[in-house]
């Protein structure tokens, strides 16, 4: 950020590693088929019901487009269609949307004609299918012409045990081709730092892209630093502190054992923090005061302090402070790694990125 003229200076991707940056190297998404995401709703669909749940595996196709043509093959309005979570464009997924269709008619979705998309199965609901309400994701990934780093099997005991740095990957800041084909990072992030010099916006989804790449980079900030202070896994007086899958957040209060002891955070969350019950959480920063108290409001408004500016169009904008889980843990992790190629497996609560995990392992190109 420079103070002076109060826009952003949003090149940094370059965010602190947990475990040090690795020295292996791999290519990744050389073919749609080397990342294949798959989500996980965590419920199933009733079989009745006013909403249809599609089932649909797509490649090379965004999100908010093939809900465009679904909405225009189902002949409902735009709003009537809806998605638990975007998905990479880049990528062989496999997703859910949800289509408002009163009364008895069914949809031959067959007939569907999209290149890249298919639809698997359809089922009918009793509820609207709303964004994050998936369980997770599962993710396989493939890097190619890959190298190893000498410590890659301890990095992976260490991500399984203590997480990754939860940061927003690439694909929230938008990647672009340049005019050799080659992908770029930041086309979301140049939006943002034009709408910070006052530029504005007309294009709606463009807007709202650059307005979520911007809080994004700002949350990484914010877990960048946390982690260069190796204060990641450990509890600051006043942390909010999120119970596990859920919104709801506590406080990280005084504890005194006695009258000469020294003060320190309660020793239960430690235990909870080790049990995954409980997640360090960062700020999604908008408008209101943050949540955090006493050290730890100190240390975020510290933090913070360079990104005024940012803030203040963000809380304008009507965005409202809310929190993210500052690590996360794969589940379920498998990995081979066979004639220069690795492959992993893994599961991650909805929101984290496959590539928070990956850029702890090894160094990829795309």
């Amino acid at each position: 950020m420079n103070n002076q003229t109060g826009t952003a200076q949003l090149s940094n991707v370059n965010w602190h590693h947990v475990y040090g940056k690795p020295d292996g190297k791999g290519l990744f998404k050389s073919q749609p088929k080397d990342f294949v995401v798959t989500e996980q709703l965590g419920y199933s669909p009733k079989g009745q019901g006013e909403h249809i749940y599609v089932w649909l595996q797509k490649q090379n196709l965004n999100t908010a487009f093939v809900a465009e043509q679904l909405a225009k093959y189902a002949k409902v309005p735009l709003r009537n269609v809806s998605f638990a979570g975007r998905k990479d464009k880049y990528a062989l997924t496999h997703q859910w949307f949800g289509v408002h269709l009163p009364g008895n008619s069914e949809i031959n979705w067959d007939g569907l004609v999209l290149e890249g998309a298919r639809v698997l199965c359809a089922q009918r609901h009793n509820k609207k299918l709303r964004t994050g309400v998936l369980k997770g994701n599962r993710f396989e990934v493939c890097l190619r012409n890959a190298t190893l780093s000498s410590d890659f099997e301890q990095r992976i005991e260490k991500i399984c045990h203590y997480g990754v740095p939860n940061y927003f990957a690439e694909q929230r800041f938008g990647v672009v081709k340049d005019a050799t084909g080659n992908l770029i990072l930041g086309g979301n992030l140049a939006l943002a730092e034009r709408m910070l010099e006052g530029e504005v916006i007309r294009n709606r989804n463009k807007r709202s892209m650059a307005i979520s790449a911007l809080r994004s980079w700002i949350f990484n900030q914010v877990v960048s630093e946390r982690v260069a202070a190796q204060l990641h896994n450990a509890p600051i007086l006043g942390d909010a502190i999120k119970l596990a899958g859920s919104n709801s957040f506590f406080i990280a209060e005084r504890f005194q054992a006695s009258l000469n002891s020294d003060t320190q955070v309660e020793p239960t969350i430690l235990k909870r923090l080790a049990e995954r019950d409980v997640e360090l959480t960062a700020p999604m920063v908008g408008k209101g005061a943050l949540a955090s108290k006493d050290d730890a409001l100190l240390w975020e408004k510290n933090t913070l302090e360079p990104y005024d500016h940012a803030i203040q169009i963000l809380a304008d904008l009507d965005l409202k402070q809310e929190r993210r889980a500052l690590m996360t843990v794969p589940r379920n992790l498998e990995w081979q790694f066979n004639n220069h190629q690795l492959s992993l497996c893994f599961d991650l609560p909805s929101g984290c990125y496959a590539t928070a995990v990956l850029r702890e392992l090894i160094q990829y190109q795309q």
